[in-house]
């Protein structure tokens, strides 16, 4: 048994692991293609339309006519693109995407049907599997970022630096929320992290995290409202703007992959990974967290996440750019830092014999401190115009005054076109008070 991990896999042999590699994979590629449909299927009824019905019962066959359309379809290749990186960028990220769940932990140890032998339900294990999956999610940008470099052409670049920039964004977020978890499980190993959830599932006492890191994920995954590698509004497809037949199915399967990592990771280090929920882990004195049942209450928490992206993606519209930046870099990490900081002090005071009285005393000092900082803090006036706007002909706001646009700030009027200042007919002119009235006639 390798120290600092719970899992023992001790009795695997080499076919034990190959065999356990094979299933992750067909069980990935399977659900993926239950993804899509799954996918289609909840939209659909969110938008009042019945969805795939048409190849299989209820449209089950509808992803694999799709997989094979992908396949028969002709496979393209731009003329200014880079044939190597082209071909390899796709494979980058499926492969990334398929390395994460090598250390997913599935449930505890399971005998295998006939026979006596046990094995955990996992394929490996070791004492800093947490920063193995932050690593290989990292490396996977690669594949977008050459994809859309290599491609030779305007959109698909733009896409790729677009996700250079989200994924590390969204990263640091992601990151400070799993250094909550590792402090209260005392591990960065994934069943050790499990092992520490028997009594208390993470996601309650370690709320702000949970809910740092489930925004971060669906940024991370490029999903809506923050598909902006990818917003065909703006960007055609994005970095798979020319990619066609296999070589785009791989992008959009390690889409769907990483969908798919990412809930696992999260029902892992927070939502109490293979155990069942309160008041079933209850039932027989934990029987229903033992043998086979932990699989199922791990691909149901799954499924249960995957969900809350489809929703999400059939319910909000997508970000401007600069509101997601924004968000990212002064909203969610400056909040996680917090959280982090907070929660390692109360963490080291309570190791230091700090009671609970005196915790909740210094909470209430520090919380009205703060209020007072921000009460009494000078409040700087908004200038009058942003950098590059002017004063305009008729005392409007011009945007065009510094040779660029600039939105007007709230107060600020734009001044008329030149088109309305044409079509509008002056204002008739009373005459000066001076001249004869048998002038005027």
């Amino acid at each position: 048994m390798i120290p600092g991990i719970a899992a023992d896999f001790s009795a695997d042999t080499i076919v034990t692991t190959i065999v356990k590699a094979v299933l992750i994979i067909v069980f990935l590629l399977t659900s993926v293609l239950f993804a899509i449909w799954f996918e289609r299927k909840v939209v659909a009824r969110m938008q009042l339309r019945p969805g795939p019905n048409w190849h299989g019962p209820i449209g089950l066959l509808q992803s694999l006519a799709d997989a094979m359309k992908l396949l028969l379809k002709e496979d393209l290749t731009v003329t200014r693109a880079d044939r190597v990186m082209y071909l390899l960028a796709p494979m980058i990220s499926v492969f990334c995407a398929l390395l994460v769940f090598a250390v997913i932990p599935f449930g505890p140890s399971v005998t295998i049907p006939f026979t006596d032998y046990a094995t955990p339900a996992q394929l490996t294990d070791f004492p800093v599997a947490t920063l193995y999956i932050l690593a290989c999610a990292s490396i996977g940008v690669y594949g977008i970022v050459l994809g859309g470099w290599s491609s030779g052409s305007t959109y698909p670049l733009l896409g790729a630096v677009r996700s250079t920039a989200q994924v590390i964004s969204y990263e640091l977020a992601m990151g400070l929320s799993l250094v909550s978890v590792f402090i209260m499980a005392g591990s960065m190993s994934t069943s050790s992290i499990v092992e520490s959830q028997t009594s208390l599932w993470w996601f309650l006492p370690l709320a702000p995290a949970f809910v740092v890191y489930i925004i971060s994920m669906v940024g991370e995954t490029n999903r809506l409202p923050f598909d902006l590698p990818e917003a065909e509004g703006e960007l055609v497809s994005g970095y798979m703007t020319e990619y066609s037949s296999m070589k785009f199915a791989w992008f959009f399967l390690a889409e769907y992959i990483a969908m798919i990592n990412v809930s696992a990771v999260a029902v892992t280090l927070f939502l109490g990974g293979w155990r069942a929920p309160w008041p079933l882990s209850m039932i027989g004195d934990g029987v229903l967290n033992t043998g086979w049942w932990p699989v199922l209450w791990f691909l149901a928490k799954v499924w249960v996440l995957m969900f809350f992206f489809v929703w999400v993606r059939g319910t909000l519209l997508r970000l401007r750019y600069d509101q997601f930046m924004v968000f990212g870099w002064k909203v969610l990490i400056p909040f996680a830092l917090v959280w982090l900081v907070a929660l390692a002090v109360f963490r080291w005071a309570g190791l230091a014999g700090v009671t609970r009285t005196q915790m909740i005393v210094a909470i209430v000092a520090v919380f009205a401190l703060v209020m007072i900082v921000l009460w009494l803090w000078p409040d700087k006036k908004a200038p009058d115009r942003p950098a590059g706007g002017g004063e305009g002909p008729d005392g409007g706001f011009d945007a065009f005054a510094g040779g660029y646009p600039v939105p007007p700030l709230p107060g600020q009027t734009l001044q008329a076109s030149p088109r309305a200042r044409r079509t509008v007919p002056p204002a008739p002119q009373a005459p000066p008070a001076d001249v004869d009235a048998e002038e005027t006639r």
